[in-house]
């Protein structure tokens, strides 16, 4: 007798980011424990992140509703398939039209209940996401202490005038 693994699916169809962008943020995630995933999703820079992270609680929300343990859910698979094309044309020299192909992806994710994606972590609630998001925007908008220095160091400076400035200036050449 075989054991049936409970999986739970989420699909994502139309999305308008190209299956080589998608694909790119689909790997990392691939083989993680849930929260390992969502934790790589909300950190990742790539617009790809955002729609896949929503893809990632829907399937979490299709797994709770079939009676699956979502601490021990794992990203078994992720699949990134080529959408339809829009086509577009772009005028160019001497009536000539470029042809513009904006490409749109299909993304199917599969969680799977299993031992080894028991979670290590503690599942974050909601609120803890949001201010870890809003601290990883404020360290990304701060300058690192080594520029705020060179920036001191360049204003007490007194400024000389360059080479150019000084050969021709009007001053340089003094009739007498």
């Amino acid at each position: 007798m075989t054991q049936t693994k409970k999986t739970a699916k989420a699909e994502l169809n139309y999305l308008r980011i190209a299956p080589r962008k998608v694909r790119m943020v689909a790997d990392i995630i691939k083989g993680l424990s849930v929260n390992e995933a969502e934790a790589q999703l909300i950190f990742q820079k790539r617009r790809p992140a955002k729609p896949i992270l929503k893809l990632l609680h829907s399937a979490v929300a299709n797994a709770k509703n079939n009676q699956l343990n979502p601490s021990s859910l794992g990203v078994v698979d992720i699949r990134v398939d080529q959408g339809p094309r829009l086509k577009r044309y772009m005028p160019r020299a001497r009536g000539v039209g470029n042809l513009i192909e904006k490409k749109m992806s299909h993304v199917t994710i599969v969680l799977e209940e299993s031992d080894k994606f028991k979670s290590r972590y503690a599942v974050f609630p909601t609120t803890v996401k949001k201010s870890l998001i809003k601290e990883k925007k404020k360290m990304l908008k701060k300058k690192p202490a080594t520029e705020k220095k060179e920036e001191a160091i360049k204003s007490e400076r007194p400024k000389k005038p360059g080479f150019f400035k000084k050969v021709f200036s009007q001053h340089s050449s003094k009739k007498g």
